[in-house]
């Protein structure tokens, strides 16, 4: 299997499987000198880590990150860091009854077409189970992203559940409760509607929304590397999502063009906007505003419902996919969106360092 890294110069290579003894990431184009240990990066582990309440999947997995390489005295060498979280809950035997039939939903059946060969215990390659790697990456990343861009800061949070939607953004409350949500009314809404899908075996979609604020304008490049383009890129890799936004995003198709006009003025530090359909990005390149990005993650495909499916040697059939499952994958899929967000935003500022210096255009 190819093409299982991202990133230009802060490059990020996953490995390992869902049920296999362990998964991992190599991290590679990290300045030296940067301080860290396994410590900062298990903080964002810890977030995403599976069992941690009844809305979420309860396989029992530490997650507990160690550093192999790159590493020496509590500083970054420069050299590949290899980073290794083992497995410790595996029941592969709970993935028996699909070995010759495809899930609807997951990717059992491309795998199959595409490869000829495919690991069926929890999905393997294919299993959320390996943003568990990314967010041990962009722990790495916002360790550098605090020597390089010391006010900058990365926060993500659900922002809607099935047809429940918030459009508050009470950040205090982001981490008051299970579902990140930055409103505690909808935080009660959602745990009973949630809590009725779980016991019912089915699931629900979600959209999460990352704000990076304190991003330095001129981060970007104009064609190839716009970084919407690779926020996009990297927000679009993580497990069962479908759709992604900037700023407007979608509804930014029914706004006029005075409507979706960022206009600017001069402040005492520089200039100022208006408002921020861009999401903080302009021909590619930050702003200096929020960077906001928005991503749809669709419902867990293993539910308790029957459903029609074929087998491999192409008999029509029916499954119920047994195992432990998130009733709502967004949950978790907070701090992944917010580890792709500092992966990406760590290389573009080691690419705008390489190319610019200390260069900039200057206003006032």
């Amino acid at each position: 299997m190819s093409i299982n890294s991202f990133g230009h110069l802060f490059r990020v290579t996953t490995w390992g499987e869902s049920h296999g003894p362990a998964l991992g990431a190599t991290v590679d184009g990290c300045p030296p000198n940067i301080p860290l240990n396994e410590e900062m990066i298990q903080v964002w582990l810890d977030k995403r880590k599976p069992g941690q309440n009844k809305y979420t999947t309860q396989r029992r997995e530490a997650d507990q990150v160690k550093i192999l390489s790159g590493v020496f005295e509590g500083k970054t060498t420069g050299t590949p860091i290899q980073l290794m979280i083992e497995n410790t809950d595996q029941r592969s035997k709970d993935y028996g009854d699909i070995a010759e039939k495809f899930r609807p939903g997951h990717a059992d059946i491309t795998y199959w077409q595409k490869y000829g060969i495919r690991d069926y215990r929890g999905g393997g390659r294919s299993s959320a189970r390996e943003t568990a790697a990314r967010v041990a990456a962009g722990g790495v990343a916002r360790e550098v992203i605090k020597a390089l861009a010391p006010g900058l800061t990365i926060t993500g949070y659900m922002v809607q559940m099935g047809i429940h939607k918030t459009d508050t953004r009470d950040m205090s409350q982001v981490d008051q409760n299970p579902f990140w949500v930055p409103d505690a009314e909808a935080a009660a809404t959602w745990a009973e509607y949630l809590d009725g899908l779980r016991k019912s075996g089915s699931s629900v979609g979600a959209m999460i929304e990352v704000v990076a604020s304190g991003a330095p304008a001129g981060l970007g490049a104009p064609v190839y590397a716009k970084i919407d383009t690779d926020l996009a890129s990297a927000m679009m890799s993580i497990n069962a999502v479908k759709g992604v936004e900037i700023g407007a995003g979608m509804q930014a198709a029914m706004l006029t063009g005075e409507e979706n006009a960022d206009e600017i003025s001069m402040g005492p530090d520089g200039p100022v906007y208006s408002s921020n359909h861009a999401g903080g990005i302009l021909g590619g390149i930050s702003t200096g505003q929020d960077l906001v990005v928005r991503f749809a993650v669709k419902p867990t495909s293993s539910i308790l419902t029957t459903r029609k499916t074929v087998t491999k040697s192409g008999e029509e059939t029916e499954i119920i996919t047994k195992g432990r499952h998130d009733p709502c994958v967004g949950i978790r899929a907070v701090p992944v969106g917010e580890a792709m967000m500092a992966c990406v935003i760590l290389d573009h500022i080691l690419l705008h360092r390489g190319q610019n210096g200390g260069n900039q255009g200057k206003i006032g």
